[in-house]
């Protein structure tokens, strides 16, 4: 792949806090027009990541290139090139929508201003509201706002940083919508979410755990390398089932719905355990291992980096 089909192109990405490693030795590459997933539990080290990429961080380690700039010495054009979208929104309350936008598209010295302002009303559907206070919107409309600003100045990158998060389904469906159409108009998205019908609409997936990448590629990609067999449980006296279960570190189980999802990496089979050592009414039938299941596995089988 030539550098230049790369809007992310990075490796060895460290960062330290307090002597503890936050961010430890990372290598991403995200394609432009592509929409990359960003996973990983909280405290992983996703957002100190997006922040060394758009040039708010310097890494203590590494080297590569956002958007053919370099990360350590070119940071200024990188931030004039990128939308940063943050889990707070960075909004101001005391402001109408129009308003923010207007403030935003000074602070770039936007041209036409008014003009690229009342298109990106038009495009996230904020025209009626526009007068409305920003302090005053529920979470799906500042989120509607919040990504509306980080479009103004028309970046070739956009870093969104948990931006479902506290909104309705409805909103984080219209907002996915959104997503893929400025991908498919060639813009290149790195997202970092917690749900996984989220990460399935990603065209390539990087999950990253107390500061280490562990997975990247397609969603088929990251569930292929896991290598986990993964079966579904019903019938009585699960919970019994759980704690016989857990006992043995080859295996991990997880409550779904009204049934177990039990995993493993080894080549034991799980019907022929059950059978050496529990009798029990359970129907047992093997399924299709999920990201979900991958991520969990992942996280599990992690080293804190805070231990």
């Amino acid at each position: 792949m030539a550098a230049t089909d790369l809007a992310i192109d990075v490796q060895g990405l460290t960062k330290s806090f307090d002597g503890r490693k936050v961010v430890d030795a990372v290598d991403i590459q995200v394609r432009r027009g592509e929409i990359c997933g960003f996973l990983g539990p909280n405290g992983s080290g996703k957002t100190t990541t997006i922040r060394m990429l758009c040039g708010l961080l310097e890494p203590d380690a590494g080297k590569g290139t956002c958007l053919g700039y370099d990360i350590r010495r070119e940071t200024r054009r990188i931030k004039l090139r990128v939308g940063y979208m943050t889990q707070k929104f960075g909004l101001y309350d005391d402001l109408s929508i129009e308003q923010n936008l207007d403030f935003v598209a000074r602070v770039y010295r936007t041209k036409d201003r008014a003009r690229i302002v009342g298109a990106a009303l038009d495009r996230l559907g904020l025209v009626e509201r526009r007068k409305q206070l920003a302090g005053s919107l529920s979470g799906g409309w500042k989120q509607r706002l919040a990504l509306a600003a980080c479009l103004l100045h028309a970046p070739d990158l956009l870093l969104l940083d948990e931006p479902t998060a506290g909104v309705d389904p409805k909103a984080r469906r219209d907002f996915w919508q959104q997503i893929h159409e400025l991908a498919a108009e060639g813009l290149t998205v790195l997202v970092s979410t917690h749900y996984m019908d989220e990460a399935e609409r990603c065209h390539r997936l990087a999950y990253i755990s107390y500061g280490r990448l562990l997975a990247a590629g397609t969603a088929d990609a990251v569930i292929a390398q896991a290598g986990l067999s993964t079966w579904e449980v019903r019938g009585a006296e699960l919970t019994r089932l759980q704690v016989l279960l857990a006992r043995d570190p080859a295996w991990m189980v997880v409550p779904f719905g009204t049934a177990l999802h039990v995993s493993t990496a080894s080549s034991d089979d799980l019907p022929q355990w059950l059978a050496q050592h529990e009798a029990g009414d359970w129907h047992v039938e093997p399924v299709k291992t999920s990201l979900e299941d991958v991520f969990i596995s992942l996280t599990r089988d992690a080293r804190d980096n805070f231990a």
